[in-house]
């Protein structure tokens, strides 16, 4: 993955997902249209966070979101979300 040249501000944080499972525990193909969204990423890059609240996770962690959380951009070719810290649900 390429160094993004993005830097979110305040409490808002840029994850690139993982890819989209492509076959199911036993071994079934999943089709394009039936692909559920990634719910796990990993953070390339952090705001500076609010006054009264820092941010928590670091450029590198692996995390869990929500499964609508933030907003869908493409860079350079690549898909990435950029969403509040508080739509994090956990690091990993």
């Amino acid at each position: 993955m390429a160094d993004v040249n993005i830097r979110p501000l305040a409490d808002r944080v840029l994850v690139a997902p993982d890819a989209a499972e492509e076959k199911t525990a036993s071994g079934i193909i999943i089709p394009d249209s039936a692909k559920e969204k990634p719910q796990r990423g990993k953070v390339i890059a952090i705001g500076n966070g609010k006054k009264d609240e820092p941010i928590t996770v670091k450029v590198g962690d692996n995390v869990l979101y929500g499964k609508y959380s933030g907003t869908e951009i493409n860079v350079e070719g690549e898909d990435f979300l950029i969403m509040r810290e508080s739509d994090i649900y956990a690091i990993v």
